[in-house]
């Protein structure tokens, strides 16, 4: 039997996590709860689950300070949940290293429907690629730019920049179509797939890999004004 993801529901909202866990549960998953951010990052530690929802404003530890514990030693996918539909939380829990964003109320389906997308990417990182061949690179370069499909990687020149799971897979959307200006939308269905997110959602991810780069001497995605964005190396 094959053993069921575990998912780690951390909101103070004992109603919220009930709902959540019941919707996740009937849609296989196995799911742990926390009631705020130190609760939720003592189970981290114990055991890494295959994601985490996590709602933003708890006490003890918000989620914000949770997601920063936990990327220092994690790259496990997060999805945010928020009672408030305030820009400056979104920027922040992607820029932080959040994978997707829920602004509460929200239908428990699309919650789930959420989570599966993220996990289907997050699997593909770590599934083992096929032999390389001539129509299937494991290795996308361009310029200094270097995305290692085997090992689920990024590289500017030899210094490794981590990405989490979203932001490999827009980079690697962009690498792959070198000179091509994206749409929000196209990138929104290469990144996310079945799951309809904002045009923020996507800012928010490509603001966070050019801050990577740059920290690295690299400039990789273009602005297209009035469209959305290329990869910036020629």
């Amino acid at each position: 039997m094959t053993e069921r993801a575990s998912i780690l529901v951390v909101d103070d909202d004992p109603h919220l996590r009930e709902v959540v866990g019941f919707a996740l549960g009937q849609a296989g998953f196995h799911v742990e709860q926390a009631s705020n951010g130190r609760a939720g990052l003592e189970q981290v530690r114990r055991s890494v689950p295959a994601l985490i929802v996590l709602d933003i404003m708890m006490p003890e530890m918000d989620g914000l300070e949770m997601c920063r514990e936990v990327r220092r030693s994690h790259e496990v996918p997060i999805v945010f949940l928020s009672s408030r539909d305030d820009e400056v939380d979104r920027i922040l829990g992607l820029e932080l290293g959040g994978d997707d964003y829920l602004t509460k109320p929200f239908s428990p389906r699309e919650l789930v429907a959420r989570v599966k997308a993220v996990l289907r990417r997050a699997r593909a990182s770590s599934s083992p690629a096929a032999p390389a061949s001539a129509s299937s690179p494991q290795v996308l370069r361009r310029g200094p730019l270097r995305l290692d499909l085997d090992l689920w990687r990024a590289y500017w020149d030899e210094h490794e920049v981590v990405l989490t799971v979203t932001e490999f897979h827009l980079l690697a959307a962009l690498l792959r179509a070198p000179g091509k200006a994206f749409t929000r939308d196209e990138l929104m269905t290469r990144v996310y797939e079945d799951v309809v997110v904002s045009d923020r959602t996507i800012d928010s991810h490509v603001r966070h890999i050019r801050q990577k780069f740059a920290a690295a001497g690299g400039e990789v995605i273009q602005t297209v004004h009035g469209l959305g964005y290329r990869l910036a190396i020629p």
